[in-house]
């Protein structure tokens, strides 16, 4: 498990914006900070991935490097997750993109809770390396169900599940459910009665995107 926050660097600027409660009024900032922390994340996640020799062409020469020979599929979880989503894109340009529409849903009280799934798009996965992105493992329901619903679609190489705010108990969760590679901005120890995480940062959907009926 990789936690960005466990050693310092400018990356605690942007958790430290994405929950304070005045910067979080700009939504246009909110998404641009999950954008930039989707950056070093991936930045990260690509030091683990398998590379092949390269040769390029300059105006004076040739120089030899090494480029990704994984093939990468992005997944996220609609809608909360597309600015952290658009960070990975910029940095995987040739990746292709899965799609999960899943929101939570009370049931007669504020504890009973459970997760709907009612939309997926996703490429075949079959010896691919997935990337599932999502800014908040609260539960950690969603996200495996999520995957769960993807593996039909066959069986990666690798998963590595990412994520802008953890909790613990929805670390544990997931963890005990699916083997992964798991990848934290910050890592929050409480749930609430109602499921979200204390301190968290709120609802990145409605922060993102303005608050839902």
């Amino acid at each position: 498990m990789f936690i960005l926050t466990k050693e310092n660097s400018i990356a605690n600027h942007i958790i430290a914006e994405l929950r304070d409660v005045k910067i979080q009024k700009d939504s246009y900032k909110f998404r641009k900070n999950l954008e930039r922390l989707g950056w070093f994340l991936g930045y990260e996640i690509s030091k683990t991935l398998q590379y092949q020799p390269h040769e390029v062409q300059t105006p004076l020469g040739t120089s030899q490097t090494s480029l990704i020979k994984d093939e990468v599929v992005l997944a996220t979880i609609l809608r909360a997750g597309l600015p952290f989503y658009q960070g990975f894109v910029n940095i995987f340009e040739q990746a292709e993109s899965a799609f999960i529409g899943a929101y939570r849903q009370e049931n007669n009280s504020d504890i009973e809770i459970s997760v709907n799934l009612e939309y997926l798009a996703s490429p075949n996965l079959d010896g691919k390396v997935l990337i599932l992105i999502d800014p908040m493992l609260a539960t950690g329901k969603s996200l495996v169900l999520a995957i769960n619903n993807l593996l039909k679609n066959g069986k990666p190489k690798q998963i590595h599940v990412v994520t802008a705010i953890a909790s613990e108990p929805g670390v544990k969760y997931l963890t005990e459910n699916i083997e992964c590679e798991l990848w934290i901005g910050a890592l929050d120890s409480i749930l609430n009665a109602k499921s979200y995480i204390v301190p968290g940062l709120g609802d990145a959907g409605d922060l993102s995107f303005g608050e839902k009926l």
